[in-house]
């Protein structure tokens, strides 16, 4: 089961353990991960699981894709080159340790 490290605004770290196959926004949400909402339950359709990956991960998770997640993080605040939507991350024994910060506010 892939690690992930949620680290808060503040810096407050958090560690869970999830399944391969989910999100990590699933995964954050399963574990009652603060700072992360999920409004539209993972179909890209709200920023409301926006993440930056940490810069050692973002060759393992990739860009945002084009489309839908590129055009959802254009409406997102405080959008950076390593923003992604964590419903659009889907772990896998690849991921295990990835770390991820979580902007102050989700919109």
């Amino acid at each position: 089961m892939p690690k992930i490290t949620f680290i808060t605004a503040d810096g407050a770290e958090r560690v869970v353990e999830a399944a391969s196959g989910v999100t990590v926004m699933e995964a954050a949400l399963q574990n009652l991960v603060q700072g992360i909402d999920g409004d539209c339950g993972g179909a890209a359709a709200c920023g409301t699981c926006h993440v930056y990956v940490d810069p050692a991960w973002t060759d393992k998770t990739g860009p945002a894709t084009p489309g839908i997640e590129k055009d959802m993080l254009l409406l997102t605040d405080n959008v950076r080159e390593n923003s992604r939507l964590s419903c659009q991350i889907r772990l896998s024994d690849a991921l295990d340790g990835l770390i991820v910060r979580m902007p102050e506010g989700q919109h």
